[in-house]
């Protein structure tokens, strides 16, 4: 087998732990020798063994002399746990090869320059795309700061999300809403705006779908505490909830939901609003790497509006309003058509009987090199 398919293993291995490893990154390794893979392993979860030390424990003597495939540049550091440089040189491997250099700036270089220093032959740059495209929420949170977002949307084919008068149960079928709780059991947060509690009071948890790494935090935008003192959402047993509100807000208020075990995050008003950059400012430094946006018209529009969702979701049910109802994304619309958001389609799929599709975003003025950080190109 040839370097790109052991590497391909190693990318599965890493992404079978998707959903469970933030803050750190999904990493697969293989030990292979004499064309046989003689350990293998991917990282579970943060704080626990490297990927490569799982595949070192696997291989035990038969490392010696071995190549490692390992999706992300090994670690020359003490973290949470020690370098896997260090296991990798002690283990007698002999060549290992790289998908990506780490960008964490406790890594990246370090662990290659380590193992060439000890004499390792090192090869960097093997399905490097895909390996970027596995972590794009880590890049996305090392390189520039915030999480990855995804804005889903449940939505009509003429773009509504709920009729005029605000009926939205349901827009899309029972397996489509079961592909969402798929999707929330992989991401670290969800965010979504009050006009979606006071409208729907959801639990937003993985329900059908349990997480492995646990239920997503749950983020509510309340500029002004509006939130009821019922909402399911305020059920912290089975998920945590942070609210996020302007620093105005009523400090009792805030002091109550403290008092029930919510988080609540104030912020200088921004627009009229809460900033929601500000607000993924802070789940960054949290260790939140994805972010699921599942909220109404206004908030999806805002995000867009500032340039903060990476991909989109279309839940498109085969159903016609008819007239007026409430947009999938609202808000002031751009005056030309060259200001337009373009999407990349990646895939258009049928579940039940609605249409998913899923799309990369690209701003205006964006340039076509640009996202190649993340696995776009």
């Amino acid at each position: 087998m040839t370097d790109e398919e052991w590497m391909r293993w190693a990318l599965r291995l890493a992404e079978s732990a998707r959903g469970q490893t933030s803050p750190n990154p999904l990493v697969g390794a293989v030990v292979v020798r004499d064309g046989e893979i003689v350990g293998q392993g991917a990282h579970l979860r943060a704080g626990g063994p490297h990927a490569e030390i799982h595949a070192l424990r696997m291989a035990g003597e038969r490392a010696r002399g071995a190549v490692m495939y390992v999706t992300l540049e090994p670690c020359d550091h003490h973290g949470r746990t020690p370098p896997c440089t260090r296991a990798l040189i002690e283990h007698g491997i002999a060549r290992v090869v790289v998908a990506m250099v780490d960008p964490d700036p406790r890594v990246s270089g370090r662990g290659i320059a380590r193992l060439r220093e000890a004499g390792i032959a090192v090869d960097v740059g093997v399905l490097e795309k895909e390996a970027r495209e596995l972590n794009r929420g880590f890049l996305r949170r090392v390189v520039d700061g915030r999480p990855w977002v995804t804005g889903k949307a449940g939505m009509t084919l003429d773009g509504h999300i709920a009729t005029w008068a605000g009926d939205s149960r349901w827009i899309t079928g029972e397996e489509a809403r079961r592909d969402v709780h798929r999707i929330r059991a992989e991401v670290d947060a969800i965010i979504t705006g009050i006009g979606t509690v006071l409208a729907d009071d959801p639990l937003l948890t993985a329900r059908a779908v349990p997480p492995r790494g646990g239920h997503p935090v749950r983020v509510v935008l309340d500029s002004r505490l509006r939130i009821p003192d019922a909402a399911k959402i305020l059920d912290v047993s089975e998920a945590p909830t942070v609210v996020c509100c302007l620093e105005g807000a009523d400090p009792a208020r805030a002091e109550m939901l403290r008092s029930r075990g919510v988080e609540v995050w104030t912020f200088p008003e921004a627009g009229g609003g809460v900033d929601p950059a500000a607000v993924l400012r802070r789940l960054a430094e949290r260790g939140v790497c994805y972010v699921l946006l599942e909220a109404g018209g206004k908030v999806q529009g805002s995000f867009l509006r500032a340039g903060l969702v990476d991909q989109v979701l279309l839940y498109l049910a085969p159903k016609l309003l008819c007239g007026e109802g409430i947009p999938a994304f609202a808000g002031r619309g751009v005056e030309r058509l060259g200001e337009a958001v373009s999407l990349d389609i990646r895939s258009v799929e049928r579940i039940g009987k609605d249409w998913k599709v899923d799309a990369l975003v690209r701003y205006p003025g964006e340039g076509a090199g640009e996202g190649d950080v993340y696995g776009h190109h």
